[in-house]
């Protein structure tokens, strides 16, 4: 039998996380549930007579069988590649800057992270302007280097990629700071050590920085990945998912969904799918990448 006191700390913990489940549970867990419920039925907001019948996975099958649905997840999917791909190399070589001592290093610290201070609207109407056909600094940049304008945002493939380099401007600080913590963790010892035995700084890199730099990359690259799946305001301030939809994200088409065409079956469906695939996303981090970093 168990002691009486282990049996009572037990019971104390229980006990105190309790309100703690219960808040979650609240606050995280019913809109999911109740996302899940609305998304079996067919809610029109136009048409309050239809009523809300009961459709089952109706909704979900035409989701599927949705051309939209599909180009929206292709252009999340891709933008979310393209991004975190920029931002971890990008941000490691920031991280790595910043790890050296120099003269000035406190001030190039705090410049290096006024873009992510931005929030994402503010960096979004910068960006805009910096855009802007007639008087952006960006077609002003493209008439002296290749001679003519470019379509920034109203060209399809143009439009995704000015989106994606806002988002790399804006979040590769973020980036650069969760490796710069890593990075300040890692003991000098070993570099000295490595040193001596004649390593240089490309061994030191690869043998030394990766290996005991890689949980704080599966952190980073976590938290971005999630982040950048659901991008919303970005899409919305800058191309607002066009030309055509060529920019259009899964959150954005769910917004569609929701708050113009106020489908609230379709769009709750679109926004369990989302959640099912964010889910999806922090199951491979955690299970298959988390393990490389035991």
């Amino acid at each position: 039998m168990r002691p009486r006191n282990e049996i009572s700390e037990r019971r104390l913990g229980f006990i105190m996380v309790v309100p703690t489940i219960a808040i979650i549970g609240g606050v995280a867990l019913y809109p999911i549930l109740n996302a899940f419920w609305l998304s079996l039925h067919h809610i029109q907001l136009q048409f309050p007579r239809l009523g809300r019948p009961f459709v089952g996975l109706g909704n979900y099958v035409d989701l599927f069988h949705d051309s939209q649905f599909r180009n929206a997840l292709g252009v999340t999917t891709l933008f979310t590649l393209v991004t975190v791909a920029c931002e971890l190399v990008g941000g490691l070589a920031l991280a790595l800057m910043l790890n050296r001592s120099f003269w000035g290093r406190g001030l190039v610290r705090s410049a290096v992270l006024v873009p992510w201070a931005f929030t994402t609207v503010v960096a979004a109407l910068l960006w805009q302007f910096i855009y802007n056909g007639n008087y952006g600094i960006a077609n002003a940049i493209a008439l002296r280097t290749i001679g003519h304008k470019i379509e920034w945002l109203s060209s399809g493939g143009w439009a995704l990629v000015s989106m994606m380099i806002a988002d790399v401007w804006k979040t590769t600080p973020f980036m650069a700071l969760l490796l710069l913590a890593g990075l300040q963790t890692i003991p000098s010892d070993v570099y000295e050590a490595a040193r001596i035995d004649g390593a240089g700084a490309v061994a030191q890199f690869h043998r030394i920085t990766l290996p005991m730099l890689r949980p704080t990359i599966l952190v980073a690259l976590l938290f971005r990945t999630l982040d950048a799946f659901r991008v919303f305001d970005l899409v919305f301030v800058l191309t607002q998912g066009g030309p055509g939809n060529a920019t259009e994200s899964l959150s954005y088409l769910t917004y569609i969904k929701l708050f113009r065409q106020f489908d609230f079956g379709a769009g709750s469906a679109l926004s369990v799918v989302t959640f099912g695939c964010v889910l999806m996303i922090s199951f491979v981090f955690i299970r298959i990448l988390g393990t490389r970093t035991n």
